[in-house]
């Protein structure tokens, strides 16, 4: 529903306002007819007064726009004049303590381009159905603390739609009698005997094809396990399934849990507001995190389906069978589940690189997002609209509230507390405080402090001062937390520091951690051989910011001396963004020409060490992007950062380029391809190096990347050539990317990434090249994964063309996101996120960006979505 533009027309949701249900519904029967503009919903709930309400309350069910048909209560059907129809609620005045009611509402699936409720792709009926979704099926008491058992039945045209499912075990299937009105129509049955709340629910029809694999738990008992797509991509689905088995097993050994019911069921689908949706086991999956061949997915892609695919499983337990209380309590369920397939990932490969991995998506996405307009708690205060509540803070800073968590109360006593929380909540909506709870009992600690974490917004900047006198040192901590909004004052945090000393030949100190819960901390070192270099954090052992006043030189040693592999590439990583910064006018580092050399040297000797990953040493010599360095200066200049960058390139190619053309050669893998880790590594360090080797695009690069395209026999390498060539003012740049279209056009998820890839180009022309695009075959705006392909890249990754000096790139994105918002306000709102950092412009650019801003949140007519993102990015001007 569209809501007036003015504030005091937008109603925000509180959590200190949260009450329980006056009602439960304690069983659930749906009965679907489909058709795609004509969706017969037939609801039958069981519902009974909560035991501590009073009788005579109203009942109110949420609902948005459903047609409704018939209201009964016990069979008997209601007059008009008992009970109100709004835009959003169907109220009951009186009803009985227990009773059975019967709504019957018609929907229109084909029309929902939003993609929440039950809508169509590519002629197949699925759902979408958290956070608020089922409310576009049926009314319904949509929240997450009415829990119902549930049973499905599912009518429709068997030619079109042959395989019909819901959640639970399947009951009964077969043909219905023959009828002028439904000819040819067939019925299936499902059943699931865990209670749910509504979010949870799914129903998919199509013409679908399947694979199927077996799963024995440890208990005995067989899983049945089916992948479902559309029958072209049935050849696709071998690594998802292997993915499923191996999380069953880790969450089997790691954390004790086994899979309740007897088939779990994966559904890809093109079109999908997410990565994937956890409904009981019933996954629905945006088919870029299902679909999977050597020749069409990369390395990449892999690793996101072994990881999203854990997810969604690790669900079952961590978000289904316990569930959350309300919406403020997201980060209960998507916070805990992150931090177990971040640790499940880093089982299956290299432990040292996930972590950089999940830290690198951390400060590229939550860091920003804590020190802008968009601020927020892990655990929220209020919202318009909770689906612009699905954040880096709630997924990624909430992880890593887990992880200190794991940290402060060791790892013996999390795995006792997680049991304690599964087993006592099992069945249940709890709430953050539940969980903290059972920390507290599993360890003894009082964790009252660490719950700062969840109700505080910002990130904490830690302040290192030591002082060095004759083999004794002494090291102070002090922590600070800058406003946010809505949040002046930050009391200090309960802060685990993992810490070691380093010194020019390694560590001076064995590891240990430090708990800073005051605002400073001193600590002193006696005996020591020469004057050490802290290593702090060690392996990002909480998520804040370091102030460290540390040379190049003893950043040299972190780099080449330290024994914590996070650490060694967090030195390595902002030491090339403070160089970059500085070539850009806004570094502190005096001669960073010189300073680059050293740099470059201690790369080669990384790259050289036998003992050290490919994929480490990949990691470690990858350049920080435009983006990150727009995200850590205090003043953007998109031009000056761009120049710099390049600068800094060209030097560290000067240096290194013997060492990157032997990395390339002696990094190419034998066939057959395989995804796993080695092989994953050994093609990250060798693209890495040949992306280096671009800075300076010449004939004999060109001729790698010509020879790299031709003889490729896997899409990680023909993607990372082609994509290297998107981004080189060459002339052989549009053979390129034509030839690549022509190969791949009938490749949807292969195309997606040829659209990214040109609007990641920060050419002379770029803008219009992506205006060129919009009006492409390839593209489509109903269809989030083009958009995020397109205008999502250009916008959140490409500052030199969104940033334009003429304000012309704000200008069609504004566009955009008007265009976009009536088919899909919840990928418009979260489009609008690119615009967080608009305060740290240059004046010229700030002013432009300003205005579009402000003109947005008075455009009438906008989604709650889209004027609630705008008006806190807008807020305070």
């Amino acid at each position: 529903m569209k809501t007036d533009t003015a504030p005091d027309k937008v109603n925000k949701t509180w959590l200190k306002d949260y009450q329980q249900p006056d009602y439960g519904i304690r069983h659930t029967r749906l009965e679907f007819e489909l058709s795609p503009q004509k969706t017969k919903v037939l609801a039958r709930l069981q519902i009974g007064l909560a035991p501590d309400r009073a009788e005579g309350e109203p009942l109110i069910l949420d609902g948005e726009g459903l047609e409704l048909v018939a209201v009964r209560i016990d069979g008997q059907a209601l007059a008009e004049d008992q009970y109100e129809v709004t835009d959003t609620q169907l109220i009951i005045p009186r009803v009985p303590v227990s009773f059975t009611l019967e709504t019957e509402v018609f929907i229109n699936p084909a029309g929902n381009t939003a993609l929440s409720g039950l809508y169509m792709s590519n002629g197949m009926f699925c759902t979408q159905c958290e956070a608020e979704g089922f409310r576009h099926i049926t009314y319904y008491m949509d929240r997450p603390d009415v829990l119902s058992t549930y049973d499905v039945r599912i009518e429709a045209e068997k030619a079109a739609n042959p395989v019909l499912l819901a959640n639970g075990n399947p009951v009964q299937s077969g043909d219905l009698p023959e009828s002028d009105e439904r000819p040819g129509w067939h019925f299936a049955e499902w059943s699931d005997p865990h209670p749910k709340p509504c979010y949870l629910f799914a129903l998919v029809a199509g013409d679908l094809a399947h694979v199927e694999d077996q799963f024995q738990t440890k208990s005995g008992r067989d899983v049945t396990l089916r992948v479902f797509v559309q029958p072209e991509n049935v050849g696709k689905c071998d690594y998802t399934l292997d993915a499923l088995k191996r999380s069953m097993a880790w969450d089997e050994e790691t954390f004790g849990r086994e899979y309740d019911l007897d088939i779990f069921m994966i559904v890809a689908v093109d079109h999908f507001n997410f990565g994937a949706m956890e409904n009981k086991g019933l996954n629905i999956f945006n088919s870029a995190y299902v679909l999977a061949s050597p020749e069409t997915a990369t390395d990449m892609d892999y690793e996101l389906i072994e990881g999203i695919v854990a997810h969604e499983y690790f669900h079952n337990w961590s978000g289904n069978r316990v569930t959350c209380r309300d919406w403020f309590q997201l980060c209960l369920k998507e916070g805990f589940t992150v931090f177990r397939d971040q640790e499940f990932s880093a089982d299956q490969r290299s432990r040292p690189v996930q972590r950089i991995k999940d830290v690198r998506r951390l400060w590229q996405s939550q860091f920003p997002e804590d020190a802008g307009p968009l601020a927020h708690p892990v655990r929220p205060e209020s919202y318009i609209t909770i689906d612009n509540f699905y954040t880096a803070t709630v997924y990624n800073k909430g992880a890593e509230l887990v992880r200190m968590m794991k940290t402060l109360v060791g790892a013996d006593d999390f795995r006792r507390a997680t049991d304690i929380y599964f087993d006592r909540h099992d069945g249940e909506a709890a709430t953050v405080d539940d969980f903290v709870i059972c920390m507290e009992e599993a360890s003894g600690r009082d964790l009252g402090q660490f719950r700062r974490w969840y109700s505080d917004a910002g990130t904490p900047e830690i302040s290192v001062t030591d002082n060095w006198d004759n083999g004794n040192y002494t090291l102070t901590l002090t922590q600070k937390t800058a406003p946010t909004p809505g949040q002046p004052e930050k009391p200090a945090r309960h802060i685990p520091v993992k810490l070691a000393l380093v010194g020019t030949d390694g560590p001076l100190t064995d590891e240990e951690l430090i708990e800073l819960e005051g605002e400073a901390k001193t600590l002193t070192f006696s005996g020591l051989p020469e004057k050490p270099v802290p290593s702090l954090c060690r392996g990002f052992s909480a998520p804040v910011r370091l102030k460290q006043a540390l040379d190049v030189a003893d950043r040299l040693t972190l780099i080449q001396s330290d024994t914590d592999p996070f650490n060694r590439w967090s030195q390595a990583h902002l030491l090339a963004q403070d160089l970059i910064k500085s070539f850009a006018g806004q570094g502190k580092i005096d001669q960073p020409e010189e300073a680059v050399f050293a740099y470059a040297n201690a790369l080669g000797v990384i790259l050289q060490d036998e003992t050290l990953e490919p994929a480490f040493k990949a990691e470690i010599l990858r350049v920080p992007t435009e983006s990150d360095i727009v995200r850590s200066v205090e003043i953007i200049d998109p031009e000056a950062i761009g120049t710099a960058r390049k600068t800094f390139r060209s030097i560290l190619l000067k240096q290194l380029r013997p060492l990157l053309m032997q990395a390339w050669e002696a990094n190419r893998t034998a066939p057959p391809y395989s995804p796993a880790a080695e092989q994953a590594g050994q093609r990250g360090l060798k693209n890495t190096a040949l992306a280096l080797l671009m800075a300076e695009p010449d004939d004999e690069v060109m001729s790698l990347i010509q020879k790299q395209i031709e003889t490729a026999d896997n899409m990680t390498d023909e993607a990372a050539a082609v994509s290297l060539a998107a981004f080189a003012d060459r002339p052989e740049r549009e053979q390129i990317l034509a030839g690549f279209y022509a190969k791949w056009q009938h490749e949807t998820l292969v195309v997606n990434k040829w659209l990214a890839w040109q609007a990641l180009s920060g050419l002379p022309g770029a803008l219009a090249e992506i205006q060129r695009l919009m009006a492409h075959e390839a593209f489509d705006l109903r269809n989030p994964n083009k958009v995020r392909a397109l205008i999502g890249a250009f916008a959140m990754e490409n500052p030199g063309t969104f940033h334009l000096a003429d304000g012309s790139g704000y200008a069609f994105f504004f566009d955009r996101i008007r265009e976009l918002d009536p088919v899909n306000p919840q990928v418009a709102a979260r489009l609008l996120t690119a615009t967080e950092n608009w305060r740290r412009l240059e004046p010229g650019r700030r002013g432009k960006l300003s205005e579009k801003l402000k003109a947005l949140c008075a455009t009438e007519g906008l989604s709650k979505n889209v004027y609630e993102m705008a008006e806190r990015l807008a807020d305070g001007e």
